[in-house]
Parts: structure tokens; C-alpha cells; sequence
């Protein structure tokens, strides 16, 4: 049905400006096999097409389509869609937000949509013949964790299938897919599911996702460990500048204006090149309890605020990862406190962590344990919400302008992205995570006044201007790429040592 409305030769003509700009907008080269470049219906004049399709859909007539045209429209061609789908289809093409698509939102929605498809279609048409048959969709299925029979595959095919002939075309593809919302193509979704394999050290990012089958044969645990390993050896290798980092954001002063070269002269003076993983143990050791409180708790959230289970929308990734986020955090705090003191020690200080921890206690109490937990929780949200949101734009813009072939977009991307997504989440939560290690540190420095949150904000702008607030950014910045790279390369050989299939 939707076939034959959109490849009809039309009478009727859209409006005078969709008249005149046809011919521009259609001037997009050509694919093989597709000779309107990627049109609806393949045909030289495929605004015409479109605008036959829209009056179909605009049952009242008054030159825009809402949820109820769409509902009607959509049945009398056949197609059946929930109030919620044809929800998510007005609000993706709804640019001047007055509830309805007029005739040049509808068509920039289905050129935007069908991008998409085509990179999903070419992505499963793993022979490159134009064709999907039962076998690439149980590979292509596999390569993303589900595994499927050759009989479920063929039902999926049917569903499709116009011509019997047991595959797909890309006319096939595209008109049992169309006018379908974008999130319920979950196989770009998994291509481009924001990993947090990548530890910089700040463990405030959004939890990584599995699919069901990874949950159901226990795979979800070999990708965790082999994340937790490869954060442990990054920030190993990347501890000297984390705990410059800290100096720097206790110490550093506008009288005492400590540098890179000069605080690693000053901590190898006091305490040898040993002194530079000060730290780093009870660092790696928060990972792996960190990394299952997360990974539980998000399991969890995600049940109660997820309208679809397996792929969560960004709004609801950022709430349920914010949530466990904060659970997690508040979970091994007390271990976050260890780490500032521990880092900041003189030489001969502490005998080792436990030392530390009962000295504490013993001097200061239980509540020490907790200082610096209030902006702590508040750099959760600013970190985890611009992360998502930087990730996802750079995620579209490369979507749109660079994928041809495929909707994979290689591992130098998702580096890429990633590495920028959580560089600018870091700066907009910094000023958060540098109060909060210097209450962490404030009994450890000798005449330090018990301060607040907001009072200590306050006293470093008075004291040090709105720079004082970025003290240590430029080691913080400095260990990003290298973590990267470092996770990166460690994770990928783990995963090969515990048999975890790439996904």
C-alpha cells in the first residue's frame, strides 16, 4: 500500500515553494541501484511523491499532520502504529514545535530517516548484493549478542518479504520501516552504544548497557572485569599525573603557584619516584566494587524508568545512570576520602591504607569519611548529563556527514568521541571536583579552618578569582588521551584472554 502511494505519478502538485525547490532537492547524485540518490520512491520528482503521500495522511485537511492524521493515515495504508510511535515521529520532525508536521517537516523528517535506514540496510547486506537473506540477518543479529534460529530469521524475512522470494530489497526494507520512529531501529543504537570501557579515572559516566543475551549466559560479568582490568593498569600508568592533579587542586595558590614540572621536582625530592603512585592502590581498588554497585543499580533503574528495556532513550540513560551514578558513589565514598589522603601524605606518614583509615577515625570520626559528599553527588549530573549529550551530538554530526557504507563507525571514532564527550564533562564538573578534594584534604592540612561547601567556593573566588576554581585541570587534561588508550588497548586483550566476543 505505502508502495504504491509513494511510487504513483501524481496530478496533483505540492504548494508553490515545495514546487519550485523539487528540482534543487533533487539533485542529489545517484546510488547504484537507486537512482534519486536515496528518495522515498526512487524517481526523479520525489517531492511530488511525498506530497501525494502527506495529502493521504492529512485526513482533515488543514495542511499538517498530527498524531490522529497519522493514525488514520497510516491505518488506510495498511500500517498500524501505537500512539506513542506516531508520538516520537511528530516530535522528531516537529521543529517549530506547534504539534503537527507541515509539508517540509514531513519531507526533512523522511529524508533524515531514510539516511538511516539505508546505513542499516548496507550494514546487514554484509555480500554487498543489494539483498538481505535469512543468514546476514542471523549474523549481523550474532555480531550484536543475539543469537537467533534460521527459522526465526525467515519469520523476520516474511514479515517484509513482498515477493516471496525470501529476501529483502531496499524498496522492501525502506517501505516496511517507514514512518517508523528512529529508536525503534535498535541496530543503530547498538553500533553506536556509548561504551565506558574508556577509564579516565573519573568514574561518574553513564553504565555500559548489555543485551539480553550477554545478561543470560553471564557474559555481562567478563565484560566488567575486563573493563575493571583495564582501568586498573590506565590509571596505574597514568597515577603520577593524577595525583599532580591533587596537589595541585590542595596546594597550588596564587603565593604558591605550583606547576607540572615543578610539582613532580617537589614530589620526587620529598619522596622519591615511589611517591608518585601515592594513591594509586585504594584507586584501583575502588573499581571493582564501584563497577558492580553501578552496573546493579542502573539494572535496576532502568526497569522503572525505562519505556523500552533494551534501548533506553538519552533523557533516560542520563536519570538512570545519574541515579546509580549516586548509589555507587555513595557506596565507596569512604574510599574516595582514602585516596585524596593518601595521595597527599608525607613520607612516613601512614604505614599503608589501613593505617590511614583507623587514624582517621580515631582523630576525626566517622563524619570524616564523608567530607566533600555533597558536591561530590552534584558533579554527578553536570558530568554524566554533558557527556551523553556532547557524545551523542559529535555521534549525529559524523552520522550525518561521513557514513555512507555503514552505520559502524570504527573504533578511532568511538575514541574520538568518547575522549572529547568526557573532556567536556570533566570541565564542566571540575570547579565540583576540586571543593570537594580539598574538604577531603582539610584535616590533613595543618591551621586549616573547617569550611562549607558555599563557603569555600566563595573564599577560593575571593582569594584566587574564577581560575582558582580550574587549579590541576592541565594534568587532569593531560592523562585523558593516554587513559584512553591505554583502556583501549588492555581491554581488548582481556576480552580475548576471558573469550568475550567484540560487540
Amino acid at each position: 500500500m505505502v508502495s504504491s502511494v509513494l511510487c504513483r505519478c501524481v496530478a496533483s502538485s505540492p504548494p508553490d515553494a515545495a514546487a519550485a525547490a523539487a528540482s534543487s532537492s533533487a539533485s542529489s547524485p545517484a546510488s547504484v541501484g537507486d537512482p534519486c540518490g536515496g528518495a522515498i520512491c526512487g524517481g526523479p520528482d520525489h517531492r511530488l511523491r511525498l506530497w501525494r503521500l502527506f495529502q493521504t495522511l492529512d485526513v482533515n485537511r488543514d495542511g499538517g499532520l498530527c498524531v490522529n492524521d497519522l493514525a488514520v493515515g497510516l491505518r488506510r495504508l495498511g500500517l498500524h502504529r501505537t500512539e506513542g510511535e506516531l508520538q516520537k515521529i511528530v516530535q522528531a520532525g516537529d521543529k517549530d514545535l506547534d504539534g503537527q508536521l507541515d509539508f517540509e517537516e514531513f519531507v526533512h523528517y523522511l529524508q533524515d530517516h531514510e539516511k538511516k535506514l539505508r546505513l542499516v540496510f548496507k550494514s546487514l547486506d554484509k555480500k554487498n548484493d543489494g539483498r538481505i537473506d535469512a543468514q546476514e540477518i542471523m549474523q549481523s543479529l550474532r555480531d550484536l549478542g543475539v543469537k537467533i534460529s534460521e527459522q526465526q530469521a525467515e519469520k523476520i524475512l516474511k514479515s517484509m518479504d513482498k515477493n516471496g522470494t525470501m529476501t529483502i530489497d531496499w524498496n522492501e526494507w525502506r517501505d516496511y520501516h517507514l514512518l517508523h520512529p528512529v529508536e525503534n531501529i535498535p541496530e543503530i543504537i547498538l553500533y553506536w552504544k556509548h561504551s565506558t570501557i574508556f577509564d579516565v579515572g573519573e568514574n561518574l559516566t553513564v553504565p555500559d548497557e548489555f543485551t539480553v543475551e550477554e545478561r543470560q549466559t553471564g557474559m555481562w560479568w567478563r565484560h566488567l572485569v575486563a573493563g575493571g582490568g583495564a582501568g586498573a593498569v590506565s590509571r596505574t600508568c597514568t597515577a603520577p599525573l593524577d595525583r599532580l592533579k591533587v596537589l595541585m587542586q590542595v596546594h597550588a595558590s596564587r603565593s604558591n603557584n605550583m606547576g607540572i614540572v615543578g610539582g613532580f621536582t617537589q614530589m620526587i625530592r620529598e619522596g622519591g619516584a615511589r611517591s608518585l603512585w601515592r594513591g594509586n592502590g585504594i584507586n584501583v581498588l575502588k573499581i571493582a566494587p564501584e563497577s558492580a554497585i553501578k552496573f546493579m543499580a542502573y539494572e535496576q533503574i532502568k526497569r522503572l524508568v525505562g519505556s523500552d528495556q533494551e534501548t533506553l532513550r538519552i533523557h533516560e540513560r542520563l536519570v538512570a545512570g545519574s541515579l546509580a551514578g549516586a548509589i555507587a558513589q555513595s557506596s565507596i565514598y569512604p574510599m574516595e576520602v582514602l585516596k585524596t589522603r593518601m595521595a597527599l601524605r608525607k613520607t612516613g606518614q601512614y604505614s599503608g591504607m589501613l593505617d590511614c583509615a583507623r587514624r582517621i577515625l580515631a582523630r576525626e570520626g566517622v563524619a570524616a569519611f564523608y567530607k566533600g559528599y555533597v558536591p561530590n553527588m552534584l558533579g554527578i549530573i553536570p558530568y554524566a548529563g554533558i557527556d551523553l549529550a556532547v557524545y551523542e551530538t559529535l555521534k549525529n554530526a559524523w552520522l550525518q556527514r561521513y557514513a555512507v557504507n555503514s552505520a559502524d563507525p570504527g573504533v578511532f571514532v568511538l575514541l574520538a568521541c568518547g575522549t572529547m564527550s568526557s573532556t567536556c564533562g570533566q570541565l564542566a564538573s571540575y570547579p565540583l571536583a576540586l571543593v570537594r578534594t580539598r574538604m577531603q584534604a582539610q584535616a590533613s592540612i595543618e591551621g586549616a579552618p573547617e569550611v562549607t561547601m558555599s563557603s569555600l567556593f566563595k573564599q577560593i573566588l575571593r582569594t584566587e578569582g574564577a581560575f582558582g576554581l580550574y587549579r590541576g585541570l592541565a594534568p587532569n587534561f593531560m592523562k585523558v588521551i593516554p587513559a584512553v588508550s591505554i583502556s583501549y588497548v588492555v581491554y581488548e586483550n582481556l576480552k580475548i584472554t576471558l573469550g568475550v566476543q567484540s560487540r
